[in-house]
């Protein structure tokens, strides 16, 4: 690794744990089960719009033991606001059957085995295996993409390849929080169409060509 990357990812920790002093996920969960659900439902949908229909939802059914007992029309009626509702509550009972299956109604700590579940991907494991259990892991969403690109970590077309170049650079014990990191910079401030550079704490050692210019953001 070289001198300069290993000098910016020690800026971009100093730079945004100042601005995210507590780095964790936005979902509202009381269980890896709840986390697991919350993920799978977040695909395509804000964590605010999840948080308001997960509140209803485990109220119904807090575990998998519950949930698994649901009527899939009974989630899809809870979860239909967000995108591909049918198709999510499809998985979600799934899983939770699955779950109590083969896993005595928990979730397992293990990537094989959540990647096994239906409508589990490696992002929604790493998620998991991260938040849940503090296993080192870099979910690579839409955001921490283009972070990571925009700001100079890795140059990658696809998400796989961006968490491929992460897991070399950044040191194991810093995957979880420096994954919060991207994702929030992203999430708030380098926003896709409009991101706020004149507000950007990591201004200093961003490569983007585009970035806007200090002085024209602020007017």
């Amino acid at each position: 690794m070289s001198t300069s990357v290993i000098k910016k990812i020690a800026f971009i920790e100093e730079a945004l744990s100042a601005v995210w002093p507590n780095p964790k996920s936005e979902l509202n969960f009381d269980s890896p089960f709840q986390l697991l659900v919350a993920t799978i439902m977040a695909a395509q949908a804000t964590d605010k719009k999840v948080n308001q229909l997960t509140e209803v939802l485990f109220k119904a059914a807090p575990d998998a033991a519950s949930m698994s007992r649901m009527d899939v029309e009974d989630i899809r009626t809870i979860i239909r606001p967000i995108n591909y509702y049918n198709n999510k509550a499809k998985n979600i009972l799934a899983v939770s059957q699955r779950l109590v299956d083969e896993f005595g109604g928990e979730v397992p700590a293990s990537r094989e085995a959540l990647e096994s579940l239906p409508g589990v991907g490696r992002k929604t494991a790493n998620v998991v295996l991260g938040n849940a259990f503090g296993i080192p892991a870099m979910p690579v969403d839409t955001h921490v993409h283009r972070v990571s690109n925009r700001i100079g970590l890795c140059k990658t077309a696809k998400p796989k390849e961006t968490e491929e170049a992460l897991l070399k650079i950044i040191p194991e014990e810093k995957l979880i929080d420096f994954h919060h990191y991207l994702l929030l910079h992203g999430r708030y401030t380098c926003k896709a169409k409009k991101p706020e550079c004149g507000k950007c704490a990591v201004r200093e050692i961003c490569d983007w060509p585009e970035k806007v210019d200090f002085v024209d953001a602020v007017d």
